[in-house]
């Protein structure tokens, strides 16, 4: 482009959008931002063709508000721009935001498509929006988008992550001929919401049809078994994806077997199978592990695993082990361990929670107190725990 200039000549629009394509890789966006400049100073910033693919760029340089920006800024706007906004939202979790899009375009009768649907799908999936979901099922059904094979993985996902489980398996019975990933999303979802036999069932079935798994696929079902308590079966699939279909076990894989084992109590073989594959295993394998190790009492083989591992830096893990510590009574071992969090760790952004009610997310933390009705809720948490307790004494003795 530089060398054009210099020369004289000026780009058209063909041009600077395939300049843009170039810069829509993680790591692109400051050449994004040096082309816009480039853009607006020569009047193509207005152009459909060339905002919509500056849209892209922004969205997948995790850049949104430039994004929303140039999308705003559009005097006149298709199906593609409003696509490519709903999927940059999409792709960054942004669930509500993609929704709302949605609506505003539907309304707008634009041309829809498939990897329009496609992205607020995944999009009602992140946020876990029941009644947003419903409403985009209806929509698709209404422009007889259920025929598409994606579209039903998409509200199998969507519906799955929703807890809405007989809805998507309802989506997947209609489907004459599921492919792998077809499979791979009821099968997850099942998992997800607590169905692991069930979901260990369609594993089987699946196999019995002759469609080979991929390592997502024996990804939900050791997370089933995991869940479940399955651990033969466990054993079994881990050595049938390594053994049969020679697939190399990602760190995810690892820590849904060591999971399984330190649930079932059997922490030597856990603890073997960290020690032979430290390399493959991941920070949330080690974390299994020694939580596993809190809830069997075993803080010796907690502190060997933190010594043994190269990298145990992550919070949750010392944590871990001071509560073990404060258990005991190590005071002075509690304190050693929280100098160790403030010295080697980063501090992380927490996880949220959050339930829908009537159409409106409830955000969660651990030990939060900012929600309203906190009070409430906490008393109610309370009155279910001591209830919990009342019943497990009347059963145990």
């Amino acid at each position: 482009m530089a060398g054009m200039e210099l020369e004289g000549f000026k780009g058209d629009e063909f041009t600077f959008s395939s300049l843009l394509s170039s810069c829509k890789y993680k790591g692109s966006g400051e050449l994004g931002k040096q082309l816009h400049g480039l853009l607006i100073k020569q009047s193509f910033d207005l152009d459909i063709l060339v905002a919509s693919s500056l849209i892209d760029v922004y969205a997948k340089n995790d850049n949104l508000y430039d994004a929303r920006k140039v999308f705003d800024e559009m005097p006149t706007r298709n199906s593609v721009s409003w696509t490519t906004m709903i999927v940059g939202y999409g792709q960054q979790e942004y669930g509500k935001e993609a929704v709302k899009l949605f609506r505003r375009m539907f309304g707008k009768d634009y041309c829809l498509d498939e990897l329009t649907f496609a992205s607020v799908l995944s999009s009602c999936g992140f946020t876990s929006g029941a009644s947003e979901l419903m409403q985009v099922h209806s929509c698709l059904i209404k422009l007889g988008f259920e025929a598409f094979l994606s579209i039903n993985n998409g509200l199998i996902y969507a519906y799955s992550k929703c807890g809405i489980v007989a809805a998507a398996l309802q989506c997947f019975r209609l489907i004459a001929e599921p492919d792998l990933v077809t499979w791979t999303s009821i099968i997850c979802g099942l998992a997800f919401c607590g169905l692991e036999k069930d979901a260990v069932k369609l594993f089987d079935k699946m196999l019995s049809y002759g469609i080979r798994p991929d390592k997502i696929a024996f990804l939900g079902v050791l997370s089933a078994c995991s869940h479940g308590g399955f651990v033969s079966m466990g054993l079994h699939y881990f050595n049938l994806m390594t053994n049969q279909y020679q697939l190399v076990p990602d760190p995810e894989h690892l820590t849904c077997l060591i999971d399984l084992l330190g649930r079932a109590g059997s922490l030597d073989q856990a603890f073997d199978l960290l020690k032979s594959m430290r390399k493959e295993a991941g920070p949330d394998a080690l974390t299994a592990f020694i939580r596993a190790c809190r809830t069997h009492g075993n803080l010796k083989l907690a502190k060997w695993a933190m010594e043994f591992i190269s990298e145990p830096d992550e919070p949750v893990n010392y944590s871990l082990v001071s509560n073990m510590y404060a258990s005991e009574g190590r005071w002075s071992d509690v304190a050693r361990m929280h100098k160790l969090i403030n010295d080697r760790c980063e501090q992380k952004t927490p996880g949220l929670s959050w339930v829908e009610i009537a159409g409106y997310n409830h955000l969660f933390k651990s030990g939060d107190r900012s929600h309203p009705q906190s009070s409430d809720l906490y008393a109610m948490l309370g009155l279910l725990l001591n209830t919990m307790k009342e019943d497990y004494k009347s059963t145990a003795f």
